[in-house]
């Protein structure tokens, strides 16, 4: 009895111990989504202030991709090496502290160079928060809870959009950027809360255990180079080099879109701020519920079709936007867009973190993705350069052919739940 009652408080402080995770890390990529709009709404008035041309306003969206690449291979390191945890909250004051530092900047260098800085921040949270998650929740309904976890990067948007249209009318863009210091409080609490998963403890307990028991030196060199043990193994090779393709193209689409399109709205449709920032909460509401119904759907059909389902929708979707746009329907195609384009990435984080092992998860995940995000760097200046040549509409049907080959490439190569992250 005494045994049966003993099982049965530990699955509950199991069972709380994810429910606090996923709180956290909804917030970490609530706050990480907001900070990374508040460049984009920031844009004209940047423009103007700093005088910039098209291009060098979009280089600086580069400048944060560039950054977030970095960061986000060295943040899967980090996973490996320090922790879950412990990433998330460094990842959590790296970007916070940078992002207000923005704030106090007077030409295009100084907010370049800041911007790259805390993006390292921004690029490692997303993989830490992923792979701490991923390592929770139970199969059976994984893809759901990871799903519902990316809708916080949606609700971020929104935070960030809303407080664009009260900040920037009135206070200027550089209180957008102050703001950003408040999630450091998140960092503190989160160390003292949340433990890390016993997945990571395993993997270290055994690599300490090959150090002591000296398991061949061969082996124990091995253990500390990540990349090592990613390339000598042909299926996590074969993994790596296609999820590094897919996300490319896929943020090379998604990046290039969130970029520019507040801007799009604004010169190219003739919207005002207050016009433009409601058809945004729009688009940002649709793309919440495409993550969770894809989450949902990816336990019962399988990630693989509902994740090239939406890249695929995404590619055909976005040069009826920019062919047959009218101030009488942009509402319901921004609707029916932002639900398409949030399904890949409702299905993304359960989809990689289940193609490797988790002795180099973090590694691989961080450093495939992220490999992929110094492709996506060159969006915003490529929609830029063809702003300056043409029109930005022109730009977002580029985004539409990279959505497509990013559709194609899992559809053809990227099998279902290769390895289970609460196990292996």
């Amino acid at each position: 009895m005494e045994a049966s009652a003993h099982v049965g408080a530990s699955a509950q402080a199991k069972t709380n111990t994810w429910v606090l995770v996923f709180i956290f890390c909804f917030l970490g990529l609530l706050i990480d989504g907001a900070d990374l709009m508040f460049l984009s709404y920031s844009l004209s008035s940047l423009k103007a202030e700093f005088g910039l041309s098209n291009i060098e306003a979009g280089s600086l969206g580069s400048f944060t991709l560039a950054g977030m690449a970095i960061g986000g291979i060295y943040g899967g390191w980090a996973c490996d090496r320090f922790g879950r945890v412990k990433t998330v909250v460094w990842s959590i004051i790296l970007f916070s502290v940078g992002t207000a530092v923005l704030g106090m900047t007077h030409n295009y260098w100084q907010f370049a160079i800041t911007r790259f800085v805390a993006s390292l921040g921004i690029g490692a949270l997303y993989v830490a928060c992923n792979t701490l998650m991923s390592e929770y929740v139970p199969t059976r309904y994984r893809t759901t809870v990871l799903g519902t976890l990316q809708a916080g990067w949606s609700v971020g948007y929104i935070v960030a959009t809303l407080l664009a249209g009260w900040i920037l009318p009135i206070h200027g863009w550089r209180w957008l950027f102050y703001i950003a210091i408040i999630p450091v409080i998140l960092a503190v609490v989160m160390q003292r809360f949340v433990p890390e998963p016993q997945a990571w403890i395993n993997a270290q307990a055994e690599r300490a255990k090959q150090k002591i028991d000296g398991i061949t030196k061969v082996a124990s060199k091995k253990s500390d180079s990540k990349y090592k043990l990613i390339f000598s193994d042909p299926q996590a090779r074969r993994m790596f080099i296609f999820w590094a393709l897919t996300a490319g193209f896929l943020q090379f689409g998604y990046y290039g879109v969130n970029n520019w399109m507040p801007t799009y709205l604004e010169s190219e449709l003739g919207m005002n701020l207050k016009s433009m920032t409601a058809y945004m909460v729009g688009t940002y509401t649709a793309m919440i519920l495409g993550k969770i119904l894809a989450g949902l759907a990816a336990d019962r059909l399988g990630r693989r079709a509902v994740f090239a389902f939406g890249a695929l929708g995404t590619a055909l979707f976005l040069p009826v936007i920019v062919l047959f746009q009218s101030p009488e329907n942009i509402l319901w195609m921004l609707v029916v867009f932002g639900f398409l384009y949030g399904i890949p990435y409702g299905v993304n984080a359960t989809y990689m973190t289940e193609s490797f092992e988790a002795k180099f998860r973090g590694s691989a995940v961080g450093g495939a993705y992220n490999i992929g995000r110094l492709g996506a760097a060159i969006a915003p200046a490529a929609i830029g350069f063809l702003a300056s040549h043409g029109s930005i509409g022109l730009g977002f049907l580029v985004m539409g052919a990279a959505y497509f080959i990013c559709g194609v490439i899992p559809a053809l190569f990227i099998r279902d739940k290769q390895f289970d992250p609460q196990k292996q």
